[in-house]
């Protein structure tokens, strides 16, 4: 079964549709949501496996002391790589903010869509979530992570608020709020905006640029390009909504950060701090994502280049010879998955920031999304999870990529209406 699935995929990815197949989408979607309504708004995780203290501490070691840690982790990853259903023996389901934000945009867009209230007030649910659920202990809105990371500098504690997740609230907001108008969520974004400028710490890189931290707790990390590039766009959005200079003038500078670390090939590594210098395929579509947004607000033509010798890199190099996403450029270790849902999902989603510009892009998201549809839909309506080195990873989690996959179909919907209407406008 396998090994006829990896085949299909491969055949289907040489399928090069000239068209998004919306009807078919849109079926999709409406699976989808079903499958939502019957398994519930909380999920295992990517780190469920590693979410426990004990588990966490082992991997800390694996940090400290590779090869110890190596035979300490060894049982961990052969069940991450092998028995994937197993995460319910190692910590408990939960609900995620980020995936939160992105229920809340997919139904908004499906609203607008469709034209449908009842899409509009699940939309509204998961604002009234993210509203219960920001971190605690903070003055300003802000969200991160349900559970205790363990990372390469160290543990993010629970309730941490994470510059990777709050500009995704911000949007979740902000999209329900071009619908309903309400002042409520004007005024959770205008918090949002504040958090993201006064609750981080800058570091110079040059005269212009200036990098950010992570979250408010600068020893846990510094350096991260799409963390940048996610504060940059935020806070430039956020000068546009609330005509505040302060947030641009931020902005600028982590923006000239991200500028300034492209890579000569158009790659950007995932950290310019010496030690993860990986390109991957979904933080490279964070950046771009970040930057296409960034232009679209300030017609800033030194990242309309950026952005041209991005996608140059990112077709070339984070494809393989059938259109299939590649989770690395280069691998940096020895991964257990083939292919990953979060890649299919930015691609979707870079993809429709990017529709019309790049012929050879375009034909990848097509093929990307026939993929999605063919193969990686479930009977249930869910989606696989990844591609194992034998098998599938089946486990629905809604941050890691349920819920990125369901707003990026929702985008291509909403857009491609918005195009359909304006073509027949011309007509």
């Amino acid at each position: 079964m396998t090994s006829a699935l990896s085949a299909t995929i491969d055949a289907n990815a040489k399928v090069e549709a000239d068209y998004l197949p919306t009807r078919e989408v849109l079926g999709g979607v409406r699976r989808f949501v079903s499958w939502l309504d019957r398994y519930g708004e909380t999920s295992y995780d990517f780190q469920t496996f590693y979410a426990s203290d004990l588990c966490r501490n082992i991997k800390q070691l694996y940090y400290r002391q590779p090869r110890l840690g190596t035979i300490a982790v060894a049982p961990i990853i052969f069940c991450e790589a092998f028995v994937p259903s197993a995460r319910s023996l190692f910590w408990k389901r939960q609900r995620f903010p980020i995936a939160d934000a992105h229920y809340a945009m997919g139904f908004a867009f499906l609203s607008r869509h469709l034209n449908d209230e009842g899409y509009y007030r699940r939309a509204l649910h998961f604002l009234q979530v993210l509203d219960e659920t920001r971190c605690p202990g903070h003055e300003r809105y802000c969200w991160g992570y349900p559970f205790n990371w363990g990372t390469l500098r160290g543990t993010i504690w629970q309730g941490t608020p994470l510059i990777t997740t709050v500009p995704y609230v911000y949007e979740a907001f902000r999209n329900v709020h071009a619908i309903d108008n309400n002042p409520r969520w004007l005024e959770i974004m205008r918090s949002t905006a504040e958090h993201g400028l006064l609750d981080y710490h800058d570091f110079p890189t040059s005269d212009r640029a200036a990098s950010c931290s992570y979250s408010p707790f600068p020893e846990q990390s510094v350096g991260v390009v799409n963390a940048n590039a996610y504060r940059a766009f935020m806070l430039t959005q956020a000068a546009e909504d609330f005509s505040d200079e302060r947030y641009r003038k931020t902005a600028d500078r982590n923006l000239r950060f991200v500028l300034d670390s492209q890579n000569s090939d158009g790659s950007w590594h995932y950290a310019n701090d010496g030690q993860r210098h990986f390109v991957d395929h979904f933080h490279t579509c964070f950046v771009m994502k970040a930057l296409a947004k960034i232009e679209a607000l300030t017609g800033d033509a030194e990242i309309s280049a950026a952005i041209e010798r991005g996608v140059e890199f990112y077709v070339r190099n984070l494809f393989d010879e059938n259109g299939v996403p590649k989770p690395f450029a280069k691998a940096p270790r020895l991964i257990v998955y083939r292919r990953e849902l979060y890649d299919y999902a930015e691609c979707i989603n870079l993809g429709m920031l990017l529709r019309g510009r790049f012929e050879k892009l375009d034909r990848m998201v097509d093929g990307v999304v026939n993929q999605v549809l063919s193969i990686w839909q479930r009977p249930d309506g869910s989606f696989r999870s990844r591609q194992l080195l034998l098998g599938w990873d089946n486990v629905p989690m809604h941050r890691w990529a349920q819920a990125q996959l369901f707003r990026s179909l929702s985008l291509l919907l909403l857009q491609s209406g918005q195009s359909k209407k304006i073509s027949e406008l011309k007509a």
